[in-house]
């Protein structure tokens, strides 16, 4: 897809949240875009995130995957959740000074209140280097009670601009 179909998402600002916090200042403050059925990030790794030299750490990588598949969640179902499970596989190094590309999607909705999603991190000429699988539980109001009051409105008026968000892109 071009550019042109890559529809910036809405985000909290002024989060600490490590992958996609804007005040977290050794976070990796991800910004989101729609395309398609997918939620995408792009980052290029500098060397503070590094494992064996020249190497992204692994966890990382298990980072980008993991708030992807979160946020296409987030995106498509407008619902707090948490992740339960996730399998990553490593198939080729991130080489540190790479640009990325992230991808993740819903891949099953059969059994609410769990959610299957998918993710993938590819290179600019499109080589895969992990892809991963998770499992997240939408949270009920009695499961989220510990979650700030003022936490919970601003996720509600982000679900409310994704829902605007979504209206719009479909007209």
């Amino acid at each position: 897809m071009s550019d042109k179909d890559r529809i910036k998402l809405p985000q909290l600002q002024g989060h600490g949240c490590f992958a996609c916090g804007t005040e977290n200042p050794i976070g990796l403050n991800l910004q989101f875009y729609s395309e398609g059925s997918a939620v995408c990030t792009e980052i290029t790794l500098d060397k503070i995130y590094e494992g064996w030299t020249g190497i992204a750490h692994g966890g990382i990588a298990s980072t980008l995957l993991d708030e992807v598949m979160s946020w296409a969640i987030l995106y498509s179902k407008k619902v707090l959740i948490v992740t339960r499970n996730m399998t990553v596989k490593y198939i080729r190094p991130i080489m540190i000074g790479t640009p990325l590309l992230i991808t993740g999607q819903i891949s099953d909705t059969r059994t609410f209140p769990r959610i299957g999603a998918e993710a993938e991190i590819r290179d600019r000429e499109g080589v895969l280097l992990v892809k991963g699988s998770g499992e997240f539980v939408a949270l009920s109001e009695e499961k989220f009670s510990s979650i700030p009051e003022s936490y919970k409105k601003e996720m509600s008026l982000l679900f409310e601009k994704f829902e605007e968000h979504s209206k719009n892109t479909k007209a």
